[in-house]
């Protein structure tokens, strides 16, 4: 019971919290037996939530034992389906056994269940595909074993990608891959586990990198991102959605990967002509993307007065948004600021002190709104349904105005410098070709 409504309210705060959530391939998670699903896991309790949210059936996650470190934190966590687990790296925590708790998922297993391991072991934000763990393949081949080997167990790999994950109304992709059987491996089981469960755990690898858009290291890392948010534009290459972002992103990254071996010196050229670009830009305060707009100052002047007047009359319907919704925003802001927490965390903490404090504010309004106005009851549902729609718009209006803002700045560098922006457009072109030239 605590799971389904959880599991309900989970699924409104990814909603709300998360402007796109793009699922891929839903039906390879269909399978008439047990499952183990493996992840990635860039963005902590978030990870276990989507993929929960995305599963028509429950699921169980195997989750570190430090989560468990007190009575009612072991009552309400086994309530949602988590198991602990002791980590070699951390304390133990008391009550937690990793015999029982690896017993528990044959148990699971063998009537049949999902269950949900993250074989990085640790999340962190980013691109690059930690090593992982060997301990899903021999859970994996062991409840084979003890069902010689006609459990029908599939583990099916998904991987989960974030746009800016901490961040509000940013975009997810969840890619789901094709599923394998692992009972190839059994015969090299019984002989050698060790040996068995490494090249298993090769093949999860090589499962997880077919769904996901991986670095080899930091550094490549650090420099796709940056050519991706620098020359990622909705005017040129139509990178509107997250299929279409990523899809630039992956293409990016598949042109370092074969510079890196087949024309180093051409990565080098490209760091430069971008820290450049970037120091320039950053410098003038503009969008990156405006400068694959046209030069005609006339066409711009002509949209800022439209927007200002947009901006005009919505201003009144913003102010009042702002007014129910603030309280809330920046009371969860705060919280997260002050807890000190890594970013990993910061979506699923936003996502519970939403659920908890925007229906409170709501009712508090709604309250003086029925006490103090003299209104029919469906004029106070209205009232009340309005609240987080007015929240929605006023970030958005928001986001909106910096916007008008970039575009005010850029329309006078066109008319005062027009000679720089012409520059900087040669210049971003010039990275663009160098990048993807054949």
């Amino acid at each position: 019971m605590l799971y389904n409504g959880l599991k309900i309210l989970v699924r409104i705060g990814i909603r709300i919290y998360y402007s796109e959530v793009k699922i891929r391939n839903k039906s390879l998670l269909a399978h008439n037996g047990p499952k183990i699903i493996i992840a990635n896991h860039p963005n902590a309790l978030m990870d276990a939530w989507l993929i929960g949210t995305i599963s028509d059936e429950p699921i169980y996650y195997m989750t570190k034992a430090s989560f468990f470190n007190n009575k009612l934190k072991m009552w309400f966590l086994r309530s949602l389906n988590m198991i602990p687990i002791n980590r070699a790296s951390e304390a133990k925590i008391d009550g937690v056994d990793n015999n029982s708790t690896l017993e528990e998922c044959y148990q699971l297993l063998g009537e049949g269940k999902t269950l949900v391991i993250f074989p990085e072991g640790t999340s962190n934000m980013e691109l690059l595909l930690r090593q992982l763990k060997s301990g899903t393949a021999r859970i994996a081949l062991e409840a084979e074993r003890r069902n010689q080997g006609k459990l029908n167990l599939k583990v099916i790999p998904i991987g989960l990608m974030y746009t800016q994950g901490e961040k509000f109304r940013s975009s997810i992709m969840v890619n789901i891959g094709e599923g394998i059987h692992v009972t190839q491996y059994l015969e090299e089981y019984e002989t050698n586990h060790t040996s068995a469960a490494r090249k298993l755990t090769n093949k999860f690898r090589e499962m997880l990198e077919n769904v996901l858009i991986t670095t080899q290291n930091k550094d490549q890392e650090s420099l796709i991102t940056s050519l991706t948010e620098t020359l990622q534009s909705r005017y040129l290459h139509n990178a509107i959605g997250v299929e279409s972002e990523l899809s630039f992103m992956k293409k990016i990254r598949d042109r370092i990967e074969l510079y890196s071996i087949e024309q180093p010196w051409k990565i080098e050229k490209i760091q430069k002509l971008l820290a450049n670009l970037k120091w320039n830009i950053e410098k003038k305060a503009i969008k990156d993307d405006f400068l694959d707009r046209g030069l005609r100052s006339r066409m711009f002047v002509r949209q800022i007065l439209m927007s200002i007047i947009a901006l005009i009359i919505g201003f009144p319907l913003y102010i009042i948004g702002l007014i129910h919704n603030i309280l809330p925003f920046k009371l969860t802001d705060t919280i997260i600021l002050k807890s000190k927490m890594s970013k990993e965390y910061y979506a699923a903490i936003a996502i519970l002190l939403g659920l908890l404090l925007y229906p409170l504010n709501y009712a508090l309004f709604i309250y003086l709104f029925s006490t103090f106005l003299n209104v029919p009851y469906w004029a106070v549902i209205l009232y009340g349904l309005s609240l987080p729609f007015l929240g929605i718009y006023s970030y958005y209006f928001a986001r909106y105005l910096r916007h008008i803002s970039y575009k005010i700045k850029y329309t006078f560098l066109v008319m005062n410098n027009r000679a720089m922006i012409i520059e900087l457009k040669k210049k971003r072109k010039e990275l663009f070709n160098l990048l993807f030239e054949d």
